[in-house]
């Protein structure tokens, strides 16, 4: 997957706009600065809290990346988001901030708000000479400010028609899976699809990479008064990768919407499936970091809890392998007619013996004699799909 915010490139992005900007800047930095503290008192109020209260800005849901913010730049924080909310996509800065820290909030403002959903790729700053703090800011945006208003109502009318087919009297993980499935069902895996990076190319476009995937994820689920995060990394093959990380309970599990998507593993693994993907619903680290590495952003807590693992919540989980509990398992499913069916192991050997006996030790004979039988043919065709990190084996009936 390709196309998040990658940190390496808005480093570039930032260090190239100082580089540009450095002639014009100096001793009249300091007295912008002046300015901008007039403006915030004259407004009547005195702290960002309260001009985002008195213009009226409210967030979904808790901060995450906020609260793992120092004391010393959670004001910073507020002075930018509320300068974002307000449309200001070029500002003088009165809170005293270094390039880098201006990164980490900046990060961290767009990680806790799906909803900024006009902010491009780049932004360029001003630095003074003599401070070395970071005194204004001008970034890319991908929507006229003219029409974000208009784009806002669609998106949230979009998000209000999904929603509307979930009762909020479910559970969270209920409400987790639907939204999961949601935007599996409207989504298609698409690197070249309109605005991916941001929420309108999945509730409006229905076509993204994993920032959309992701953020739309997040964002819905904010919406109902659920925890939900932005986590970035790279994944097995070294590309930059976003995902989430949600809360049940008192316990934290990952979510990766983008590779549960079978249009996705068709493009980028190659595979033929048609099946919707579980193992990355409210899966552990010791899971999803076989194949994801976060990239230290921001600090992470345990994923450990499996209590909410979708083949143990659906009886599709063999904690060892017993040949007469799969046999049944897997005549039962031909016996039904289901089109497929999944099944996940609780140890490499179980996995291993388990392969190793329905594809070459003749455990599929008596189903396959069985679906002939019934098709009136005389061969019998089949397709499976291993996945060797979750111990998960897929067979196709027909």
């Amino acid at each position: 997957m390709r196309n998040f915010w990658k940190r390496s490139k808005w480093k570039r992005a930032v260090l190239l706009g100082l580089s540009a900007l450095a002639v014009m800047m100096g001793a009249g930095g300091c007295g912008t600065i002046g300015r901008v503290q007039y403006q915030l008192s004259g407004a009547g109020v005195e702290s960002w809290e309260e001009a985002a209260a008195e213009a009226g800005i409210e967030t979904l849901t808790e901060e995450y990346y906020y609260e793992n913010l120092p004391e010393d730049l959670r004001e910073a924080y507020r002075e930018m988001y509320v300068r974002i909310m307000r449309n200001e996509d070029s500002a003088e800065i009165y809170s005293e901030i270094t390039t880098e820290d201006f990164w980490k909030v900046y990060y961290g403002i767009l990680a806790d708000h799906p909803e900024i959903f006009w902010i491009g790729k780049s932004v360029q700053v001003q630095e003074s000479g003599l401070t070395g703090h970071v005194v204004s800011y001008e970034f890319e945006t991908t929507v006229p400010q003219e029409e974000r208003e208009t784009m806002r109502g669609q998106l949230e009318a979009a998000a209000d028609a999904c929603l509307a087919g979930i009762s909020q009297e479910a559970s969270t993980y209920e409400k987790i899976k639907y939204v999961y499935e949601y935007i599996i069902n409207s989504t298609d895996y698409n690197e070249n699809g309109q605005d991916t990076q941001n929420i309108q190319s999945v509730l409006l476009y229905h076509s993204s990479v994993c920032a959309g995937y992701s953020k739309a994820f997040q964002y819905l689920l904010n919406r109902m008064g659920l925890f939900c995060t932005y986590i970035t990394g790279t994944i097995r093959d070294g590309g930059d990768h976003g995902w989430n990380l949600v809360r049940i309970d008192d316990s934290y599990y990952y979510v990766d919407v983008t590779w549960g998507d079978p249009v996705f593993a068709n493009q980028m693994e190659g595979q033929e499936s048609t099946v919707m993907n579980y193992n990355y619903l409210c899966c552990t680290e010791e899971d999803l970091f076989k194949t994801h590495e976060p990239d230290g952003t921001v600090p992470l807590p345990p994923c450990t809890s499996q209590a909410y693992n979708y083949y143990m919540l659906n009886g599709m989980y063999y904690e060892t392998f017993d040949y007469d509990t799969i046999y049944n398992r897997l005549m039962e499913s031909v016996w039904n007619g289901d089109a497929s069916i999944v099944m996940k192991y609780g140890s490499q050997e179980a996995y291993d013996t388990a392969v190793y006996e329905i594809l070459e030790g003749g455990m599929l004979n008596d189903a396959g004699q069985y679906l002939m039988e019934q098709n009136g043919v005389s061969t019998w065709n089949y397709r499976y799909q291993t996945d060797d990190n979750f111990f998960v084996f897929t067979l196709y009936w027909q």
